[in-house]
């Protein structure tokens, strides 16, 4: 590369849970630079998580379906004598949640719930429970990663 990485930005905890996490969370599920509207929607969703599931609290099972979907492999393509490979890497950790946040909020969205808040509460919950669609793509990424497990020699 010819400039310098990028600084990472300080992220300032949220309002209510003083939780970096949830920060970079609604930064994700912001659209158009209103923040207030992703914290309120993060935070009813919460509320509404916290109503189905009663033994818990709403903040630790976000966390934990956070977990539940983050990937622990992906794989690259690789063009290697004319052939192209997937090969299968480890991804590094801030990636890992990067990836899992995206994915989360954008199966979220697809949902056929009537609002966001309930959208993005049914799909914490599913991967909470380890079901649904952003668990599934977690599924289909290690399988993916599995499959190509031959070709990890070619690592770059």
């Amino acid at each position: 590369m010819r400039k310098s990485r990028a600084k990472k930005r300080v992220l300032l905890p949220d309002p209510k849970f003083n939780d970096k996490l949830v920060t970079q969370f609604v930064n994700n599920l912001m659209l158009d630079g209103k923040k207030s509207v992703a914290f309120n929607v993060f935070y009813n969703a919460l509320d509404i998580v916290s109503e189905k599931i009663k033994e818990e609290d709403a903040l630790e099972v976000f966390k934990k379906a956070l977990i539940n979907i983050t990937p622990g492999v992906e794989v690259r393509s690789r063009r290697i004598g004319g052939a192209t490979f997937q090969i299968p890497q480890p991804i590094r950790e801030e990636r890992k949640v990067s990836m899992g946040m995206k994915w989360l909020i954008g199966y979220a969205r697809k949902r056929n719930e009537k609002s966001m808040d309930q959208k993005l509460a049914g799909e914490i919950i599913a991967g909470f429970k380890e079901e649904g669609a952003a668990f599934k793509k977690k599924e289909d990424t290690h399988r993916m990663a599995d499959a190509n497990k031959a070709f990890s020699h070619f690592r770059f």
